[in-house]
């Protein structure tokens, strides 16, 4: 039920990545979330493009929208140039979530009643778009989903210590990441406050998906000296005077001490006396109050498209189906005398295919980024102004945190991330890194959200959303353009390729069966570690997320098999004229969007190609 992690903008997974969300609760839970007044955000483009024509009856909705969105989401308005949100958190007590709800109803209501029939085509699919994101915030207040701001990976308590990962470069950012620090109590405590009701009422994690969840609270339990939170008074730009740092290292010191550590100590304490012996013994989502509508909410809102829960189980056993067959040529090719069992249990305990240490691993991941760096022009017209780097899965949360994922940045002056998971090395083999850096870096999330962000002619709150049909479906598609690039040399590194694609053919098996259908958890599990190359770690840990997050990982496979069927739609309508460099650029070219509305968007490509 929660829609963390992520992802960043998203997220934003998930090999896990990016985030299926609006742009405040998305920015929320990105590691760059820090504020500065001096640096705002900037357009991002070089010569920002003209901006839309829009209706200026869904114009006046529109800025309300991004109104109410900056005025419930102080750290994102922040980070976008507005200094009276600096130093705040989000207030999540029970009457500002009801008063933004009965705000967002509104505006649904108005945009609901607006005349489309004398919208621009641009305009139907603005209104579409936010209609279907406010509907979701609608939706996700009435299904209770602020009852759980917690997930089977982390939760509020390790999001939020991004606030000490601002830019620090004056004395008003010091006293405005003060200003958040004395403010932790409140939000913890509202925090916890809704956990409490969630207890009361049913709507918890599953148990099973909890075990070893203390372990991300008690890494922020460290001397103050060590903690993330007091880093910021431990590194001062050159100009601060010596009374300034020592004024501000004693504040610092003091909130951290006797402020921030008890927050978590306390957090610790309810999590593993009251929360977590406590929470709900059921997986499937349709066990909570609402639950079966609520799990054919999550469906329709993760694929964009009508489909049924029964609809997506079996179009996930199809295609199960055809990639196994894929994977016992691979097999064959390479030699392999034993079972298609015998062949996943070689993968999984052959030392040749495992990193002897993080940094090997990293250094992996960063020559595989770069050699994807270089196909980018031979397949893309355009190509994003912002840089990645790569970065390990910071380490409060990394035990119990997938694969890697993408972060990006809402600012000008920070690049994007690439995250890799360098806890367990045992399970982290190299031959999925070529298809996990595809997928979450280039030509995957890193390129496809900044390229959006990047559309100064698109409203903001299409610039800075992400849609998980749209947004993984292309992170699994850009793992797919990979194998047409040559990029899979190594038959072991192609069978990695189609574990991965066969991981995210599992899902579309293993969500329904668990939330909709009765499967246990262990069916899940063995259903994943028999059609997969996945280590053992890791599908223990991503049954748990769809667990935690149901539907969210039925976007991957559905966006990527749509953007291939038009792709394949566009080859034989316009064959020698296809290019497909231009193909890549129509499907970018309008940001985040509904397949509809891009099969849409794809059939006018077609014709203007064809005209």
């Amino acid at each position: 039920m929660r829609l963390l992690i992520l992802p960043s903008l998203i997220a934003l997974s998930l090999s896990g990545c990016s985030l299926n969300t609006t742009v405040g609760e998305a920015y929320k839970y990105s590691n760059n979330n820090g504020k500065s007044t001096s640096a705002p955000m900037s357009t991002m483009a070089t010569k920002p493009q003209a901006a839309q024509v829009i209706d200026q009856d869904l114009q006046t909705i529109i800025d309300k929208s991004w109104a109410l969105t900056l005025a419930y989401s102080p750290e994102l308005a922040a980070s976008l140039g507005d200094s009276s949100a600096a130093g705040k958190l989000t207030d999540l007590s029970p009457e500002t979530l009801a008063e933004q709800n009965r705000q967002t109803l509104q505006l649904l209501d108005s945009l609901k009643q607006l005349d489309r029939t004398q919208l621009s085509k641009d305009d139907v699919i603005n209104a579409k778009i936010l209609q279907d994101q406010l509907q979701n915030q609608v939706d996700m207040y009435r299904y209770k989903e602020h009852y759980i701001p917690i997930s089977s990976e982390s939760g509020f308590h390790a999001y939020i210590s991004s606030i000490a990962k601002a830019s620090f470069n004056n004395e008003t950012d010091y006293q405005h990441y003060i200003a958040q620090l004395s403010s932790l109590p409140t939000y913890f405590a509202q925090q916890t406050f809704w956990l409490q009701q969630g207890l009361a009422s049913g709507i918890t994690p599953s148990k099973v998906t909890l075990a070893g969840f203390e372990d991300s609270i008690s890494a922020f339990i460290v001397p103050t000296e060590q903690s993330g939170y007091f880093k910021p008074f431990t590194e001062y730009p050159a100009h601060f005077s010596e009374s300034q740092k020592q004024q501000l290292t004693a504040q610092g010191k003091l909130l951290v001490e006797e402020t921030v550590l008890p927050l978590y100590q306390a957090f610790y304490d309810f999590m593993t006396q009251d929360y977590i012996p406590n929470a709900r013994e059921q997986i499937a989502a349709s066990a909570l109050p609402d639950g079966a509508d609520f799990y054919q909410n999550r469906v329709e809102y993760y694929t964009t498209l009508p489909m049924s829960a029964e609809e997506v189980h079996q179009l996930g056993l199809k295609e199960v189906a055809r990639i196994k067959q894929e994977m016992e040529q691979v097999i064959a090719d390479v030699g392999f005398k034993g079972t298609f069992a015998e062949f996943l249990h070689f993968l999984r305990t052959d030392p040749q295919f495992y990193p002897k240490t993080a940094e090997e691993l990293l250094k992996e991941a960063a020559y595989i980024a770069k050699k994807a760096d270089a196909m980018l022009p031979k397949y893309f017209g355009k190509l994003p102004r912002t840089p990645y780097g790569i970065e390990p899965v910071p380490a409060e949360i990394a035990p119990k945190y997938t694969t890697g994922r993408y972060s990006g940045s809402n600012r000008d002056d920070q690049p994007g991330y690439y995250w890799v998971n360098t806890y367990a090395l045992d399970k982290r083999p190299l031959y999925e890194m070529e298809a996990l850096t595809l997928h979450e870096a280039v030509p995957g999330h890193h390129l496809q959200i900044s390229l959006n962000k990047e559309l100064t002619n698109l409203p903001n709150f299409r610039r800075y959303s992400y849609i998980s049909a749209f947004g993984e479906g292309w992170g699994l598609y850009a793992e797919y353009l990979g194998l047409e690039a040559g990029f899979y040399q190594d038959p072991y590194s192609n069978f990695g390729r189609l574990t991965y694609e066969m991981w995210r053919a599992a899902r579309l098996v293993v969500d329904t069966g668990m939330h909709a259908k009765g499967w246990t958890r262990q069916q899940a599990i063995d259903f994943m570690a028999s059609n997969t190359a996945l280590s053992m770690h890791n599908v223990n840990t991503e049954i748990d997320r769809y667990i935690s997050w149901p539907g969210q990982a039925l976007s991957y496979k559905v966006g990527e098999l749509t953007i291939k069927r038009l792709r394949a739609k566009a080859e034989n309508a316009l064959g020698d004229k296809f290019n497909i460099r231009e193909f890549h650029d129509a499907i970018l070219e309008n940001g985040s969007v509904p397949m509809p509305i891009l099969e849409q968007m794809i059939d006018a490509y077609i014709a203007k190609q064809l005209s």
